[in-house]
């Protein structure tokens, strides 16, 4: 995933944590870098500064799709004037509204002896005649209002959406980063930008293309992948050592081959479902949130600097390639990595900053108890020597995972966590990750539709009866087939 901090650690190629004997505890290490969880947190602090600057204002849409806005409208015409309704009616046609819904009440006001007529429209017009219109309602029509109903973030709700989801946090790009190892290698800078062109050029459908890595690229890789193996064996979950061996037999996972995203994509999407697409950096968080939600790994094709081959300021395909894609392979995993995309999409801020923790604190650095001990499942540990040994040592703190706790833990990034989350399985893990999003408050509630890889938005009953239908007929079919078995 493009995030920066889970990278594996190293100051230097000599000088690793491999050959120090103080690899397991030491704190001295320095060069991690706040990414999801501070760009989420940054999102939220332009929201609240955007909102008080525009304190007073009237919010008058509550979404906004492909330049057209929705409008709840609320007017009174009295019962004298005549021609009011045929003039108002007048002004929605000029402005070209599609009207969803209308209806009327009888009002009377205090010292009225007259009942009028109060009127709600809801109703769909070009974003940029919202106001004109108002206006123009204004004029023929009494007290005219609209709703202040809660506005949510765009979303993408069909899979090929995701073109449009790749807005880039920029501060770890090796050409504005001073401290990136590769600022000064201006043949590194290069290769990143024609790598990471093929993310930007990339549309949804196409197969991933191909690159040809470097000798030098390989190099890099073959050290991270020879080290961070022979540990697996017993410090990673069971569920990463399955996929890590059919890795190795069906995608060409070895020392000295950099395996291709495509190939990876179509094995997971075999497995489980979810599928690979490239990514140019570290992504905003609500944008890589948002890609899960439909089943899609936004993964890097880059690879670290040379020179430090243990640690990057920033994600990579290593860090990717070991660390999150077995993991993905998983099914019960996978239903919990998208469970947390599902829940970010229309969230406000403040719900993606802590859906963001969450996921630092499980999907990255997540331990899981397992009938031989305590492993790892987390990507930021299975990429990573140093934090792999630390985090089953016995200087980090372990609590039981609460994912109420977790999304509000605070979190740093100068040094290998402190404290880690344990989870009693992947499935009690879900259980409760899905309770903990039941709260999350919403004016609607979504779901993802297998068979056309879209998001459904469920705001009216009909659409939710609709969804039920579907899971009676799943549960129909598992019926028969259990009366067969008996």
């Amino acid at each position: 995933m493009p995030i920066s901090n889970t990278s594996t650690k190293s100051t230097s190629r000599q000088a690793s944590e491999l050959d120090r004997a103080d690899s397991i505890t030491s704190a001295r290490f320095v060069g991690r870098r706040q990414s999801l969880i501070e760009d989420a947190r940054k999102e939220r602090e332009a929201a609240v500064a955007a909102a008080e600057s525009s304190e007073g204002s009237e919010q008058i849409v509550f979404d906004e799709v492909d330049g057209k806005a929705l409008l709840n409208l609320f007017f009174t015409l009295r019962n004298t004037k005549i021609p009011a309704l045929s003039r108002t009616l007048k002004v929605f046609e000029t402005f070209e509204v599609k009207i969803h819904h209308l209806e009327t009440k009888p009002i009377r006001k205090l010292k009225d002896s007259l009942e009028n007529l109060e009127y709600f429209v809801r109703c769909e017009l070009h974003r940029a005649d919202v106001s004109t219109l108002v206006s123009s309602i204004k004029r023929v029509a009494d007290d005219v209002r609209t709703t202040k109903e809660l506005k949510f973030y765009w979303f993408p709700r069909k899979i090929a959406e995701l073109d449009s989801c790749h807005h880039l946090v920029s501060k770890f790009d090796p050409d504005l980063d001073q401290d990136h190892p590769g600022f000064t290698d201006s043949i590194y800078r290069e290769r990143r930008k024609m790598i990471g062109e093929i993310a930007f050029r990339y549309k949804y459908g196409e197969p991933i293309p191909r690159v040809e890595y470097t000798e030098e690229e390989i190099g890099t890789w073959k050290e991270v992948f020879s080290t961070l193996r022979g540990l697996y064996s017993t410090h990673a979950c069971s569920e990463h050592l399955e996929a890590f061996r059919l890795l190795e037999r069906q995608c060409g996972y070895s020392p000295d081959i950099i395996p291709q995203l495509e190939d990876v994509s179509r094995f997971l999407k075999e497995r489980t479902g979810f599928q690979l697409r490239p990514a140019a950096g570290l992504l905003s968080a609500r944008d890589f949130l948002a890609s899960l939600a439909f089943r899609v790994f936004q993964c890097t094709q880059y690879i670290r600097h040379a020179s430090s081959p243990m640690h990057s300021p920033e994600p990579d395909c290593i860090h990717e390639l070991l660390g999150h894609v077995p993991m993905l392979a998983d099914r019960t995993f996978a239903q919990f990595s998208q469970n947390i995309g599902l829940a970010s999409l229309g969230a406000s801020e403040e719900d993606i900053e802590k859906l963001s923790t969450l996921y630092w604190f499980t999907v990255e650095f997540g331990l899981c108890r397992q009938s031989d001990g305590v492993k790892a499942y987390g990507a930021g540990l299975l990429s990573s020597y140093g934090e792999l040994l630390h985090s089953l040592s016995d200087e980090p703190e372990r609590r039981e995972f609460d994912p109420e706790a977790a999304a509000v833990e605070p979190y740093q990034d100068q040094t290998y966590q402190s404290v880690y989350f344990v989870s009693e399985s992947f499935k009690d893990a879900k259980e409760k990750l899905r309770a903990y999003l039941a709260g999350i408050k919403r004016p609607f509630s979504v779901r993802f539709d297998p068979y056309t890889n879209s998001i459904e938005v469920l705001d009216h009953p009909l659409k939710i009866r609709g969804g039920l239908e579907s899971v009676k007929d799943e549960l129909k079919t598992l019926t028969d087939a259990l009366n067969v078995l008996a």
